[in-house]
């Protein structure tokens, strides 16, 4: 019976943890609310990873496989990136890479055995794995260990069709899928400047006393923001699209610089890694520390929605907007597409939420909803009051739309909003506490050269945004005043392209008006603007 101890508590270990983690997995990743069961998911845990490793000989000799420690290991980095997404801590996010990549250099879910080869089951935790790490490794910009990845999934689908004949792998086959559009889509970023917040790039200290010029008496502090996107056919990996993924890295920080610092992507023979040794399972979990800097800001936490349904989109703002702390502003990004009027219904007709929605459109309310200037050139509005956006399979109307009047009552907190539609002027509104709005045009300027979608590249306005002073409260917070000079810039460039012609659908708008010296037109923006042009030849 002593010979059966280790195995039996080493088993009773993993169910244990793999009990706790089925808790923390389905949690929703939204909410400033403490997850105080994150902390025995991880010891239990971390207690398992310890056992085995001071028990290893033991437990091989009682038949353990190296794709069980894999496992271990595997589940130990999922857990790391739930709690990044619940967080958006970096310093878990590169744990998580941490461990990945040790699971890919030890090769522990190759080869165990014969009969292993022939398992269904272990192939498909093997496919998890490689999902799994390709998003972490997307999401850190290692485009190098993307690549390699990439190579390793393929191989490894046209594997598994060939070794279980009788088993689909289309859904795998829809991921590889997804993963090349995506990297072709961002190809053009891969060796360039990270989209995170970096010092070294994004902070201008002969600036810093012309920012402290425009600190208010009360100053906010970016604390949460809501990421949504829904469009048809959009290019998307896993639950992250072009957009939301720009949008992601664009609001937090650069970890001390780690996209300079690179480790080398270890070479493979034949694909397989050269560390088979069976004894090997230390993972040096402090190397993070050497990658993070302690004197950051921390990021504000993300809640990241793909294509929910109007109830839940709402329900998420509800709780970020009820748990928002004193002296913070929320920002609410939404990229849909907009009905354009096209969905136009009678009063009379629509029930329920929906008109609750619509009776805030009145006439006696237009004044303060949606302003007479709000950009036809002709002093009335370009759209009729049940303009939307629309989330949903299909224009069926109803609950699918997203009208202006369901996002007033968030209004009553600080908020920023980014509208990304070619409806966004519609949503042009401010009530309760003065709202920072930043609006799409309703047009793109430049035209998709492939021909396809314009939106499965990414929307241009939001690229404008994350790529590339009238608010004061939000001046100071490095992130958003970013996205204000972004916007300045990028509606600069779009007024100076279109020098004639009807231009309003062309230009995004901002709520409340930025002062005149940074308008479009003004000499000082406009010159800046064909210096830089100058500068790249792109005159």
């Amino acid at each position: 019976m002593a010979d059966d101890a280790v195995p039996q508590t080493f088993r009773a270990l993993v169910e244990g943890a793999e009990r706790k983690f089925a808790k923390v997995r389905d949690a929703p990743a939204y909410g400033r609310g403490p997850n105080h069961y994150f902390p025995k998911v991880f010891k239990a845990y971390m207690k398992l990873w310890d056992y085995q490793q001071k028990n290893r000989s033991r437990l091989v000799e009682s038949g353990l496989q190296r794709w069980e420690i894999g496992e271990i290991a595997s589940r130990i980095g999922q857990l790391y990136f739930v709690q990044y997404m619940r967080t958006s801590e970096a310093r878990f996010l590169l744990e998580s890479y941490i461990f990945y990549e040790a699971i890919l250099n030890r090769g522990y879910f190759e080869g165990s055995s014969f009969k292993a080869l022939k398992d269904r089951g272990l192939r498909f935790k093997e496919l998890r794995f490689y999902a799994r790490f390709l998003l972490v490794a997307l999401i850190l910009n290692r485009w190098e260990m993307v690549k390699l990845l990439l190579d390793r999934f393929k191989a490894l689908v046209d594997d598994s069709k060939a070794k279980f004949p009788d088993t689909t792998f289309k859904e795998w086959k829809v991921v590889m899928q997804e993963m090349v559009r995506f990297m072709k889509v961002d190809a053009a970023f891969s060796n360039t400047r990270p989209l995170r917040y970096c010092a070294m790039f994004d902070s201008y200290p002969n600036s810093l006393p012309y920012v402290a010029r425009f600190h208010a008496k009360k100053v906010l502090k970016l604390r949460d923001a809501l990421l949504m996107s829904y469009h048809r056919n959009e290019v998307k990996f896993a639950e992250l699209t072009t957009d939301t993924f720009r949008m992601l890295q664009c609001l937090e920080w650069e970890p001390s610089g780690s996209f300079y610092q690179k480790q080398p992507v270890e070479s493979y023979d034949n694909g397989v890694s050269t560390d088979q040794s069976g004894t090997s399972g230390l993972i040096d979990i402090n190397l993070v520390a050497d990658m993070t800097d302690p004197s950051l800001p921390p990021n504000p936490k993300k809640a990241v929605l793909y294509r929910p349904s109007v109830i839940q989109l709402l329900a998420v703002l509800a709780a970020i907007c009820d748990e928002l702390p004193p002296d913070s502003v929320m920002l609410i990004y939404i990229a849909a597409s907009g009905d354009s009027g096209q969905t136009t219904v009678p009063h009379k007709h629509i029930s329920g939420s929906v008109r609750t929605s619509l009776k805030l459109n009145t006439v006696h309310e237009r004044s303060n909803f949606m302003p007479e200037n709000l950009v036809n050139g002709k002093g009335g509005s370009s759209h009729p009051f049940e303009s939307s956006v629309w989330l949903g399979p299909t224009r069926s109307g109803g609950s699918n739309n997203l009208y202006p009047g369901d996002l007033i009552p968030f209004t009553r907190r600080p908020a920023f909003f980014i509208i990304d539609s070619d409806n966004s002027h519609s949503f042009k509104a401010e009530r309760g506490e003065p709202a920072a709005l930043l609006l799409s045009p309703l047009r793109p300027t430049f035209k998709n050269q492939s021909g396809g979608d314009i939106v499965q590249n990414g929307s241009q306005f939001t690229l404008f945004l994350t790529a590339p002073l009238l608010w004061a409260q939000v001046l100071s917070e490095p992130l958003l005043r970013r996205l204000i000079l972004r916007f300045i810039f990028c509606r600069s460039v779009l007024t100076l392209f279109r020098r004639q012609g009807d231009n309003a659908r062309y230009l995004p708008v901002c709520l409340p008006e930025l002062p005149d010296s940074v308008s479009p037109h003004s000499e000082i923006v406009q010159s800046a603007v064909l210096r830089l042009a100058e500068h790249l030849k792109n005159q």
